[in-house]
């Protein structure tokens, strides 16, 4: 240890209280649109964020969501997250947060509430955080409906904004992200006997799957562009003709251009069947984050790296979006991926190594402090 910085030093002394945090958060459950648990959730985080930023933080709640914000009043750099997870109530009964060999596991614990833990404890090595604010959402995993407009707000007053997402697994933070769509297509048609007059009927079965066959074929391989059908419910009894189909669909791409793209395509389409309605909710919800927002700052933290002893990392790109993907679309510096080196998000496989919890600390902290010595 005693070749360390300072810094990773004073990071590896508290690597014990960091696994500790991160089994209490994992804990305390934060499923989407839960208000109890999203809220006492909030009470525990709002208590680590306050100890090291000496401040609380103000609780913006919409439609009944606590979101919390440490803004500062000449606020340089953002540090952006969400405490929300995918996991319904009484994952952890089944799926309890456990660590073995350094590799963490449990509902939440890469996406992201490691990162969190990260967060405060890279701000706990600073001297000086009055110009660093924190925005930590509750509806990320939702489509951050609520908090968007915060999100955006912050990020305007700041010279930079870090996301503490979770890094790749081999530790590379993310230059790029995907954007995304997310449509609701509805057929009406009409009903009719299955058995004894099937002909009177409008089939909106059929019609969805003339529907997704169009999709399908707005996808682009080239581009990297994704068109995918997802969640589909239709009909009422085995012997009915359906009257009624709904359809969600996912649309992921690298570029602006392409989300506009298909989105104009999908707008434009039309039912196949004589007597068939078709309706469309639902657009673009957020645009991709570019290279160009995030490799001036992938360039200052592989010199924060340097500083502090570790190896400087690379840049990936990512074809899941996040809150940065908000922010990087504003033209406001943004870089991703500075939370817990992890994968399997999404999956019972998520998992966290927790040896590397105090380097990456480290990093973040040299890197708020490179960012607040930069000119304006």
């Amino acid at each position: 240890m005693k070749q360390l910085s300072a810094m990773r030093w004073a990071a590896h002394e508290d690597a014990a209280k960091m696994v500790d945090r991160l089994g209490e958060l994992v804990s305390c459950e934060s499923p989407p649109g839960s208000t109890g648990h999203l809220t006492a959730c909030a009470d525990l985080v709002a208590s680590w964020g306050e100890s090291v930023l000496g401040r609380p933080a103000r609780r913006v709640v919409r439609d009944g969501l606590p979101h919390l914000l440490w803004a500062a009043p000449e606020q340089r750099v953002l540090l952006l997250g969400h405490f929300d997870t995918v996991w319904p109530a009484g994952t952890i009964q089944q799926w309890p947060f456990t660590v073995t060999g350094g590799t963490a596991t449990g509902p939440g614990v890469c996406d992201m509430k490691a990162g969190i833990v990260q967060m405060f404890a890279a701000l706990a090595l600073m001297a000086d955080t009055s110009r660093v604010g924190v925005l930590l959402t509750c509806d990320e995993e939702s489509g951050s409906v609520t908090s968007r407009s915060l999100i955006e707000r912050e990020a305007l007053r700041s010279g930079a904004v870090l996301v503490c997402e979770a890094s790749t697994p081999t530790g590379e933070l993310k230059v790029a992200r995907k954007g995304g769509s997310v449509y609701r297509f509805t057929v009406h048609g009409r009903a009719a006997h299955a058995g004894v007059e099937p002909q009177r009927g409008v089939n909106a079965t059929v019609e969805v799957a003339h529907q997704i066959l169009t999709l399908q074929a707005l996808a682009s391989a080239s581009e990297g562009t994704s068109v995918t059908p997802t969640l589909l419910t239709s009909g009422t009894t085995t012997n009915t003709v359906p009257e009624t189909a709904v359809l969600s669909v996912d649309v992921r791409a690298w570029s602006r251009e392409e989300l506009d793209r298909v989105d104009q395509r999908i707008r434009k389409l039309s039912p196949c069947l004589a007597e068939a309605t078709l309706s469309v909710d639902g657009g673009i919800n957020r645009y991709p984050l570019t290279p160009e927002a995030a490799l001036p700052l992938l360039a200052m933290a592989q010199a924060a790296a340097k500083d502090i002893g570790l190896p400087p990392p690379d840049g990936a790109h990512a074809p899941g979006a996040s809150d940065g993907n908000f922010t990087g679309a504003l033209g406001v510096p943004t870089l991703d991926g500075l939370g817990a080196v992890g994968g399997g998000a999404h999956a019972r496989g998520e998992y966290v190594d927790v040896r590397a919890m105090p380097d990456r600390a480290a990093l973040l902290a040299a890197l708020v402090e490179r960012v607040l010595a930069a000119p304006s």
